[in-house]
């Protein structure tokens, strides 16, 4: 599953500044992956962060686990998949849906971040499939990707936007297929939105504003995120069966999982945005992500989840 905390190779990582669920996702989120740092904070820093992008991608799941659910009931296949392939797996969001609706099927997890992979294999012994859990830890913007198999359904959520050269990924994937599989890549429309316009008192139109404010880091340092993945589809190679885009609006007032998933993706956000925002700004959101103070975002009753997540479907073209 985030971006300013991504790697290419996270997904299911819901974009969280992004997160994720990662690339290999996402999510700076997501997403969410390794996250490509340009020097070493050491290993307590590493630890921590991953750690957090961790609880992000499983906030997460959790809280749009409806809308993931929704989306392997759409996928146009023609018969059941036996063999799946998550690219950017996180730490599961994906792979747990997509077992849930294949009840058949295997699948093989794939993310950069042996974190993540450990622990969607301990989720997978809790549930008690592990036996339908295969992970490979791997940069899937490396040329030459492991032995994956021969898929029937590849799955990429929020995790493509971080590749390097997502239309080579995009040609690798429809080798990767059988014959007539199917390819779905899922992206959010960028970071949810959580607080209500007029918030917070005395600085209404906050999150808007960090939202312009990461929007041009983003198209900086992930170029492809919010990108039509329709006509990269068809160039690699595949022939489009349909998209479609979910509203996502969860009222969250009663909910813990929310403001856990509003306050750690907030504090995602900030750090891509810490030297652009206004100091009024940064002040206006560091009361909100104060967990003591009385104006923290936790203690907030008027939080929802607002955002679009996207499937498109392709089918090999043999």
């Amino acid at each position: 599953m985030t971006d300013a905390q991504h790697a290419p190779q996270h997904g299911d990582h819901g974009d969280h500044g992004e997160v994720h669920q990662g690339h290999g996702q996402g999510h700076d989120h997501g997403h969410h992956g390794q996250a490509r740092h340009g020097h070493d904070h050491g290993h307590a820093h590493h630890d921590t962060e991953a750690d957090s992008q961790a609880e992000i991608l499983d906030l997460d799941a959790e809280v749009l686990a409806g809308h993931i659910a929704d989306i392997t009931t759409w996928l146009p296949l023609n018969e059941p998949p036996r063999h799946i392939v998550d690219l950017g797996c996180g730490t599961g969001a994906g792979t747990f849906a997509l077992l849930d609706q294949f009840p058949d099927a295997r699948v093989t997890a794939v993310d950069s971040s042996a974190a993540h992979l450990q622990r969607l294999r301990e989720k997978a012994c809790a549930r008690g499939v592990e036996d339908r859990v295969r992970t490979v830890q791997a940069d899937l913007d490396e040329t030459a990707w492991p032995e994956l198999g021969t898929p029937d359904l590849v799955w990429a959520s929020a995790s493509m936007h971080h590749m390097a050269d997502p239309d080579q990924a995009l040609r690798t994937v429809r080798e990767l297929l059988a014959p007539g599989g199917l390819f779905a890549v899922v992206e959010l429309a960028g970071f949810p939105r959580f607080l209500p316009a007029d918030a917070p008192e005395g600085r209404p139109g906050l999150e808007d504003r960090c939202h312009t404010a990461s929007e041009s880091y983003h198209a900086e340092h992930v170029p492809h995120r919010g990108a039509d993945w329709g006509p990269k589809l068809t160039t690699a190679g595949f022939t489009l069966e349909g998209d479609r885009t979910i509203n996502v609006n969860i009222e969250g007032s009663r909910s813990e999982a929310v403001g856990a998933y509003a306050l750690g993706g907030l504090r995602r956000l900030r750090r891509s945005i810490v030297d652009t925002l206004r100091p009024e700004d940064l002040a206006a959101l560091d009361r909100l992500l104060d967990t003591d103070g009385s104006g923290s975002i936790l203690r907030r009753e008027d939080l929802a989840v607002r955002t679009e997540r996207t499937v498109w479907a392709a089918r090999r073209k043999d």
